[in-house]
Parts: C-alpha cells; structure tokens; sequence
C-alpha cells in the first residue's frame, strides 16, 4: 500500500477545491470502530519516535517537527489537536493558536510571531491555524493588495524552505469539509446547551464568505505547494477519518527522519564498574 502522505498530497497544478472530496476515505477501508482500534495501534509507534527524537535534542541535537493545521471553522482542528497529536506526550508538543494580531505583533512583520512560536529542538510544534491567516483573511476582507498579498506568499515560501533546510519537516494539513457539513457542526453547537460556548453569531457572518475563502486556499494551496513543504488535504466530513489521517501523515513524516537512539559518548562499562565499586 503507498504511503497515505501520497494519496493526500495536493496535486500539481492548478487547484479546484470543488473537486477535491471532503467525504472520501483514502488509505483506510474500515468503519470507526476500526479507526479506533487503529489510533491505539498508531499511538505506540508515535510515542517511540517521539522519545527517540527527544533523546536526539537531549544529547546536543537540533531537529524537530512542524505541523500546520487549517482550514475553515469546524472543520476539526481542535478535534485533531485533542485527538491525533493526543497521541503524543504533552511533555514534547508545543501547540499555539494564532489569532488577530495584537499591537506589539502589528509593529513587525507578519512572520515575527510566527518566528517566535516554533518549537525547540526534540519539540513537536503544532499550529493550530498559522502563518496561512496572514494572506486568507487579508485577502477575503481586503485587508491588503495584491502586491502585499504576493510578497506574502513569497514569504511564505522562503520561510518554510529555511525550516527544511534547516533540519525542521513541515507537515501542512489542510482539513477540508463540505459548506453541508459545516452549517450541520455549526447547528450541532447550538443545538447543545455543553457546546454552545463554541459558537460565535460571527460564525455565520463569516460563513457568509465561503466562497472567497475558498478562493482564498486555492490561491494560499497553489502558490505554498513545494516539493521541501507540500500541502495535505484531509477529507474531514468524517472526523475518525480525519484524526486517524493526520496522526497517520505524522507517523510517516517522523520515520522519515530516520530517528536512531543517540550512541553513548562514554564507555558504558567503565561507568557500570564505577556504580558497581561505590559498595551497598
């Protein structure tokens, strides 16, 4: 079977998000009680590389995980957060949710708190929306020019190149769900009085624009699509496929990296035979 990370990959060339599902289920045949037992099964092969890549910073290595999450509102990025990198020890995660800039944010470019929130070395860093709001919103509300929209997305590009070259794999996952879908998530949260603290009347001012920001990720996908940073897209009408998705591009992207366990520096015996001489 190939790797789901191909089967997801957003394809070359100009994008229709139109015909891209939001229903599908590639990689996966069974039904959620299935995706369940899948996601344990996942879980103890995350947390042996995440351990291995902790070791690797523990003992003077540098590298470490992105992941980038978006998509338009209730398509789950809390429930893949909670979900698929819940998998992970909390201890090695760093998850940071970018919203309005502030002030102090609005001083400098847009990517300096972008910058600010990247994750130590050994670190899993999750963006739960990102860098990406910069040129959707802008360019749905009319917030900047095509030539500040543009400037942005080359950015983008340079930014997210520096971070491979670095030794930093950029896992970007755009969850993709159906308007149907979202007007019943969004019905869902009113319709539970647990659930209704989710729910913005904003919510359905900005539904009003789905359209353009649509067009905005197709521009957003076209123009940040690259070999070094490639665009997922995650069919998320259905949230177990969705969670075992991610958790399952994350699984490929860590062994990819080919995490060993670090060789000791110091000769193992000579220090057993140091413990053992101490006496009782």
């Amino acid at each position: 079977m190939s790797a789901l990370s191909e089967s997801l990959r957003l394809p070359d060339g100009p994008v229709d998000l139109a015909r891209l599902p939001t229903d599908a289920r590639p990689g996966f045949e069974g039904r959620k009680r299935d995706a369940v037992v899948a996601m344990v099964e996942l879980g103890a092969e995350l947390a042996d590389l995440q351990e291995r890549l902790h070791a690797d910073a523990y003992t003077g290595g540098s590298r470490r995980v992105l992941v980038v999450l978006q998509g338009m509102d209730t398509s789950g990025k809390g429930g893949v957060v909670n979900k698929a990198i819940g998998l992970l020890d909390p201890i090695g995660v760093r998850i940071t949710s970018f919203k309005k800039p502030t002030e102090e944010e609005l001083a400098h470019d847009f990517l300096w708190r972008i910058d600010r929130a990247l994750p130590g070395p050994g670190v899993v860093g999750v963006f739960d929306r990102s860098h990406y709001e910069d040129v959707l919103v802008p360019r749905v509300h009319a917030y900047a020019d095509e030539a500040e929209l543009d400037r942005r997305y080359d950015a983008i590009d340079a930014w997210e190149r520096a971070l491979v070259a670095g030794g930093t794999p950029v896992l970007k996952c755009f969850l993709h769900i159906s308007k149907q879908t979202q007007r019943e998530r969004l019905l869902a949260r009113l319709d539970d009085p647990l659930k209704r603290w989710k729910f913005k009347p904003g919510d359905i001012d900005e539904r009003a624009h789905w359209e353009a920001y649509q067009a905005a990720y197709t521009q957003a996908l076209e123009r940040c699509h690259t070999d070094v940073a490639p665009w997922h897209v995650v069919p998320s009408d259905t949230k177990w496929y969705r969670n075992w998705a991610v958790a399952t591009l994350l699984l490929e992207l860590l062994r990819g990296m080919d995490l060993q366990w670090p060789e000791p520096d110091y000769d193992v015996e000579e220090q057993r035979a140091r413990l053992l001489g101490e006496g009782a």
